[in-house]
Protein backbone atom coordinates (compact mmCIF):
# COMPACT_ATOMS: atom_id res chain seq x y z
CA UNK A 1 0.00 0.00 0.00
CA UNK A 2 1.36 3.48 -0.77
CA UNK A 3 2.91 5.27 2.17
CA UNK A 4 1.04 8.56 1.65
CA UNK A 5 -2.55 8.00 2.77
CA UNK A 6 -3.47 11.71 2.77
CA UNK A 7 -4.10 12.02 -0.97
CA UNK A 8 -7.04 10.43 -2.81
CA UNK A 9 -6.12 7.20 -4.56
CA UNK A 10 -7.74 5.24 -7.34
CA UNK A 11 -8.84 2.02 -5.57
CA UNK A 12 -8.66 0.07 -8.82
CA UNK A 13 -4.93 0.86 -8.96
CA UNK A 14 -4.10 0.94 -5.24
CA UNK A 15 -2.68 -2.59 -5.36
CA UNK A 16 -1.26 -4.38 -8.37
CA UNK A 17 -2.67 -7.75 -9.38
CA UNK A 18 -0.30 -10.43 -7.98
CA UNK A 19 2.06 -12.10 -10.41
CA UNK A 20 0.69 -15.55 -9.63
CA UNK A 21 0.75 -17.47 -12.90
CA UNK A 22 1.61 -21.10 -12.22
CA UNK A 23 1.72 -20.56 -8.45
CA UNK A 24 0.78 -23.61 -6.42
CA UNK A 25 1.35 -24.29 -2.71
CA UNK A 26 0.82 -27.32 -0.53
CA UNK A 27 -2.09 -26.75 1.86
CA UNK A 28 -2.34 -24.81 4.09
CA UNK A 29 0.39 -22.70 2.47
CA UNK A 30 3.12 -20.53 3.98
CA UNK A 31 3.35 -16.81 3.32
CA UNK A 32 7.10 -17.01 2.73
CA UNK A 33 6.56 -19.55 -0.08
CA UNK A 34 4.34 -17.20 -2.07
CA UNK A 35 5.93 -15.64 -5.13
CA UNK A 36 4.02 -12.41 -4.51
CA UNK A 37 3.42 -12.01 -0.77
CA UNK A 38 0.19 -10.37 0.43
CA UNK A 39 0.15 -6.91 1.98
CA UNK A 40 -1.01 -7.18 5.61
CA UNK A 41 -0.52 -3.51 6.39
CA UNK A 42 2.98 -4.02 7.80
CA UNK A 43 4.17 -0.61 6.55
CA UNK A 44 0.88 1.19 6.07
CA UNK A 45 -1.50 0.63 8.98
CA UNK A 46 -1.44 3.45 11.52
CA UNK A 47 -3.38 3.07 14.74
CA UNK A 48 -5.17 5.76 16.72
CA UNK A 49 -5.91 4.05 20.05
CA UNK A 50 -9.37 2.80 19.10
CA UNK A 51 -8.85 -0.54 20.88
CA UNK A 52 -6.67 0.62 23.75
CA UNK A 53 -6.45 -2.01 26.50
CA UNK A 54 -8.65 -4.59 24.76
CA UNK A 55 -7.74 -8.29 24.63
CA UNK A 56 -8.39 -10.07 21.36
CA UNK A 57 -8.43 -13.68 20.20
CA UNK A 58 -7.99 -14.23 16.45
CA UNK A 59 -8.22 -17.69 14.93
CA UNK A 60 -6.25 -18.25 11.76
CA UNK A 61 -4.15 -15.31 12.90
CA UNK A 62 -0.86 -16.56 11.52
CA UNK A 63 -1.32 -15.32 7.94
CA UNK A 64 -3.67 -13.69 5.47
CA UNK A 65 -6.65 -11.80 6.84
CA UNK A 66 -5.89 -12.97 10.38
CA UNK A 67 -2.39 -11.48 10.31
CA UNK A 68 -3.69 -8.19 8.95
CA UNK A 69 -6.29 -8.02 11.72
CA UNK A 70 -3.68 -8.86 14.37
CA UNK A 71 -1.40 -6.05 13.14
CA UNK A 72 -4.25 -3.54 13.08
CA UNK A 73 -5.60 -4.54 16.50
CA UNK A 74 -2.14 -4.28 18.07
CA UNK A 75 -1.49 -0.88 16.54
CA UNK A 76 -4.89 0.23 17.86
CA UNK A 77 -3.79 -0.77 21.38
CA UNK A 78 -5.01 -4.36 21.84
CA UNK A 79 -3.14 -7.39 23.17
CA UNK A 80 -3.57 -10.29 20.76
CA UNK A 81 -3.67 -14.08 20.96
CA UNK A 82 -3.61 -15.95 17.66
CA UNK A 83 -4.70 -19.56 17.18
CA UNK A 84 -3.18 -21.46 14.26
CA UNK A 85 -2.21 -24.87 12.92
CA UNK A 86 1.01 -26.26 14.39
CA UNK A 87 2.44 -26.56 10.86
CA UNK A 88 2.15 -22.77 10.49
CA UNK A 89 4.42 -21.86 13.42
CA UNK A 90 6.83 -19.84 11.26
CA UNK A 91 4.02 -17.61 10.02
CA UNK A 92 2.59 -17.40 13.55
CA UNK A 93 5.95 -16.32 15.00
CA UNK A 94 6.16 -13.54 12.42
CA UNK A 95 2.68 -12.31 13.33
CA UNK A 96 3.51 -12.33 17.04
CA UNK A 97 6.66 -10.32 16.36
CA UNK A 98 4.62 -7.72 14.49
CA UNK A 99 2.20 -7.49 17.43
CA UNK A 100 5.07 -7.09 19.88
CA UNK A 101 6.74 -4.47 17.68
CA UNK A 102 3.55 -2.45 18.16
CA UNK A 103 4.21 -2.56 21.90
CA UNK A 104 1.47 -5.05 22.73
CA UNK A 105 1.37 -8.56 24.17
CA UNK A 106 1.35 -11.31 21.55
CA UNK A 107 0.55 -14.98 22.22
CA UNK A 108 0.62 -17.90 19.80
CA UNK A 109 -1.44 -21.06 20.35
CA UNK A 110 -0.87 -23.95 17.92
CA UNK A 111 -3.99 -26.10 17.87
CA UNK A 112 -6.55 -28.05 15.87
CA UNK A 113 -9.85 -26.19 16.13
CA UNK A 114 -11.74 -29.24 14.84
CA UNK A 115 -11.53 -30.56 18.41
CA UNK A 116 -13.80 -29.04 21.07
CA UNK A 117 -11.17 -29.36 23.80
CA UNK A 118 -8.69 -27.46 21.64
CA UNK A 119 -11.15 -24.59 21.28
CA UNK A 120 -11.58 -24.57 25.04
CA UNK A 121 -7.80 -24.51 25.45
CA UNK A 122 -7.61 -21.41 23.26
CA UNK A 123 -10.15 -19.65 25.48
CA UNK A 124 -8.42 -20.74 28.69
CA UNK A 125 -5.03 -19.61 27.39
CA UNK A 126 -6.40 -16.19 26.47
CA UNK A 127 -7.91 -15.73 29.91
CA UNK A 128 -4.67 -16.82 31.58
CA UNK A 129 -2.18 -14.98 29.35
CA UNK A 130 -4.14 -11.84 28.48
CA UNK A 131 -6.31 -11.59 31.60
CA UNK A 132 -9.59 -11.96 29.72
CA UNK A 133 -11.27 -11.63 26.34
CA UNK A 134 -12.89 -8.52 24.88
CA UNK A 135 -12.91 -9.42 21.19
CA UNK A 136 -13.23 -12.86 19.60
CA UNK A 137 -12.51 -13.07 15.87
CA UNK A 138 -13.64 -16.38 14.37
CA UNK A 139 -11.56 -16.24 11.21
CA UNK A 140 -10.00 -19.69 10.68
CA UNK A 141 -11.43 -21.57 7.70
CA UNK A 142 -10.77 -24.50 5.42
CA UNK A 143 -11.62 -24.82 1.75
CA UNK A 144 -10.56 -27.08 -1.10
CA UNK A 145 -11.89 -26.41 -4.57
CA UNK A 146 -13.32 -29.44 -6.37
CA UNK A 147 -13.87 -28.78 -10.10
CA UNK A 148 -16.32 -31.69 -10.24
CA UNK A 149 -18.50 -30.13 -7.57
CA UNK A 150 -20.64 -32.35 -5.37
CA UNK A 151 -19.44 -35.59 -6.97
CA UNK A 152 -15.83 -34.85 -5.97
CA UNK A 153 -16.44 -33.75 -2.37
CA UNK A 154 -15.53 -36.61 -0.05
CA UNK A 155 -17.08 -37.16 3.35
CA UNK A 156 -13.63 -36.54 4.84
CA UNK A 157 -13.40 -33.12 3.19
CA UNK A 158 -17.01 -32.24 4.06
CA UNK A 159 -16.35 -33.10 7.69
CA UNK A 160 -13.17 -31.02 7.78
CA UNK A 161 -14.88 -27.99 6.23
CA UNK A 162 -17.77 -28.09 8.68
CA UNK A 163 -15.63 -28.76 11.73
CA UNK A 164 -13.19 -25.93 10.90
CA UNK A 165 -15.68 -23.33 9.70
CA UNK A 166 -18.79 -23.96 11.80
CA UNK A 167 -18.09 -26.20 14.78
CA UNK A 168 -15.03 -24.20 15.84
CA UNK A 169 -16.98 -20.93 15.66
CA UNK A 170 -19.73 -22.46 17.79
CA UNK A 171 -17.32 -23.94 20.36
CA UNK A 172 -15.18 -20.80 20.63
CA UNK A 173 -18.15 -18.46 20.92
CA UNK A 174 -19.78 -20.64 23.56
CA UNK A 175 -16.51 -21.03 25.46
CA UNK A 176 -15.72 -17.32 25.38
CA UNK A 177 -19.21 -16.17 26.36
CA UNK A 178 -18.76 -16.46 30.16
CA UNK A 179 -15.71 -14.19 29.87
CA UNK A 180 -17.29 -11.51 27.66
CA UNK A 181 -18.44 -8.36 29.44
CA UNK A 182 -20.77 -5.62 28.15
CA UNK A 183 -18.87 -3.80 25.41
CA UNK A 184 -17.26 -7.00 24.14
CA UNK A 185 -17.75 -8.28 20.62
CA UNK A 186 -17.60 -11.37 18.44
CA UNK A 187 -16.59 -10.89 14.82
CA UNK A 188 -17.00 -13.73 12.33
CA UNK A 189 -15.47 -14.03 8.88
CA UNK A 190 -18.04 -15.10 6.31
CA UNK A 191 -17.58 -14.56 2.54
CA UNK A 192 -19.10 -13.43 -0.73
CA UNK A 193 -19.59 -17.20 -1.11
CA UNK A 194 -22.36 -17.00 1.49
CA UNK A 195 -24.72 -15.53 -1.12
CA UNK A 196 -22.91 -16.19 -4.42
CA UNK A 197 -21.64 -19.76 -4.14
CA UNK A 198 -19.11 -21.14 -6.60
CA UNK A 199 -19.98 -24.73 -7.61
CA UNK A 200 -16.43 -25.94 -6.94
CA UNK A 201 -16.64 -24.53 -3.38
CA UNK A 202 -20.08 -25.92 -2.57
CA UNK A 203 -19.28 -27.18 0.94
CA UNK A 204 -17.26 -24.09 1.86
CA UNK A 205 -19.97 -21.74 0.57
CA UNK A 206 -22.60 -23.62 2.59
CA UNK A 207 -20.66 -23.02 5.82
CA UNK A 208 -20.25 -19.33 5.02
CA UNK A 209 -24.01 -18.98 4.66
CA UNK A 210 -24.31 -20.70 8.03
CA UNK A 211 -21.92 -18.17 9.56
CA UNK A 212 -24.14 -15.31 8.38
CA UNK A 213 -27.18 -16.93 9.96
CA UNK A 214 -25.30 -17.66 13.20
CA UNK A 215 -24.11 -14.03 13.32
CA UNK A 216 -27.58 -12.58 12.88
CA UNK A 217 -29.16 -14.91 15.41
CA UNK A 218 -26.47 -14.62 18.08
CA UNK A 219 -26.26 -10.85 17.57
CA UNK A 220 -29.91 -10.52 18.50
CA UNK A 221 -29.61 -12.95 21.41
CA UNK A 222 -26.66 -11.17 23.04
CA UNK A 223 -27.69 -7.56 22.37
CA UNK A 224 -29.40 -7.21 25.75
CA UNK A 225 -26.14 -8.26 27.41
CA UNK A 226 -24.26 -5.47 25.62
CA UNK A 227 -22.26 -7.97 23.55
CA UNK A 228 -22.21 -7.29 19.80
CA UNK A 229 -21.88 -9.96 17.10
CA UNK A 230 -21.05 -9.01 13.51
CA UNK A 231 -19.44 -10.48 10.42
CA UNK A 232 -17.10 -9.36 7.67
CA UNK A 233 -17.71 -10.80 4.21
CA UNK A 234 -14.51 -10.76 2.13
CA UNK A 235 -14.55 -11.06 -1.61
CA UNK A 236 -11.52 -12.53 -3.41
CA UNK A 237 -8.53 -11.79 -1.15
CA UNK A 238 -4.90 -12.71 -1.85
CA UNK A 239 -3.78 -15.11 0.91
CA UNK A 240 -1.79 -18.39 1.03
CA UNK A 241 -5.09 -20.28 1.04
CA UNK A 242 -5.71 -19.34 -2.61
CA UNK A 243 -2.70 -20.97 -4.33
CA UNK A 244 -2.93 -23.82 -1.81
CA UNK A 245 -6.54 -24.76 -2.58
CA UNK A 246 -7.45 -23.60 -6.08
CA UNK A 247 -6.45 -24.79 -9.59
CA UNK A 248 -3.55 -22.89 -11.17
CA UNK A 249 -5.72 -21.44 -13.92
CA UNK A 250 -8.08 -19.93 -11.34
CA UNK A 251 -5.23 -18.55 -9.25
CA UNK A 252 -3.80 -16.68 -12.26
CA UNK A 253 -7.01 -14.67 -12.76
CA UNK A 254 -8.24 -14.61 -9.16
CA UNK A 255 -10.11 -11.39 -8.35
CA UNK A 256 -10.23 -10.05 -11.90
CA UNK A 257 -13.96 -10.77 -12.05
CA UNK A 258 -14.71 -8.03 -9.49
CA UNK A 259 -15.99 -4.61 -10.62
CA UNK A 260 -12.66 -3.18 -9.43
CA UNK A 261 -10.88 -5.68 -11.64
CA UNK A 262 -8.34 -6.92 -9.11
CA UNK A 263 -7.89 -9.15 -6.10
CA UNK A 264 -8.08 -7.58 -2.63
CA UNK A 265 -5.25 -7.53 -0.10
CA UNK A 266 -5.58 -8.52 3.58
CA UNK A 267 -4.66 -4.95 4.58
CA UNK A 268 -7.91 -3.79 2.99
CA UNK A 269 -9.96 -6.05 5.29
CA UNK A 270 -8.44 -5.06 8.64
CA UNK A 271 -10.25 -1.70 9.07
CA UNK A 272 -13.63 -3.47 8.92
CA UNK A 273 -12.66 -5.66 11.88
CA UNK A 274 -11.30 -2.66 13.78
CA UNK A 275 -14.60 -0.85 13.27
CA UNK A 276 -16.67 -3.76 14.58
CA UNK A 277 -14.35 -4.19 17.59
CA UNK A 278 -14.36 -0.50 18.46
CA UNK A 279 -16.85 1.54 20.46
CA UNK A 280 -17.66 3.44 17.27
CA UNK A 281 -19.82 0.43 16.34
CA UNK A 282 -21.73 0.56 19.64
CA UNK A 283 -25.13 0.45 17.90
CA UNK A 284 -24.15 -2.12 15.26
CA UNK A 285 -24.87 -5.79 15.83
CA UNK A 286 -26.16 -8.76 13.79
CA UNK A 287 -24.69 -7.04 10.74
CA UNK A 288 -22.57 -8.18 7.77
CA UNK A 289 -20.08 -5.80 6.15
CA UNK A 290 -19.02 -6.70 2.61
CA UNK A 291 -15.44 -5.98 1.51
CA UNK A 292 -15.70 -7.43 -1.97
CA UNK A 293 -14.35 -5.00 -4.57
CA UNK A 294 -17.89 -4.18 -5.65
CA UNK A 295 -19.35 -7.69 -5.81
CA UNK A 296 -22.83 -7.44 -4.20
CA UNK A 297 -23.89 -9.79 -1.42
Amino acid sequence: MPEDQTQPQDPTQQFAQPDSEGERLTHPGRTADMGDEPDHGETSYRGSGRLEGKRAVITGGDSGIGRAVAIAFAREGADVLIAHLASEQDDADRTVRLVEEAGRRGVSVPCDLREEQECQRVVETAVRELGGIDVLVNNAAYQMAQPGGLADITTEQFDRVLKTNLYAMFWLSKGALPHLQPGSSIINTCSIQSTSPSPELLDYAMTKAGIVNFTKGLGQALAEKGIRVNAVAPGPIWTPLIPATMPEERVATFGQETPMGRVGQPAELAPAYVFFASQEASYVTAEVLAVTGGMPL
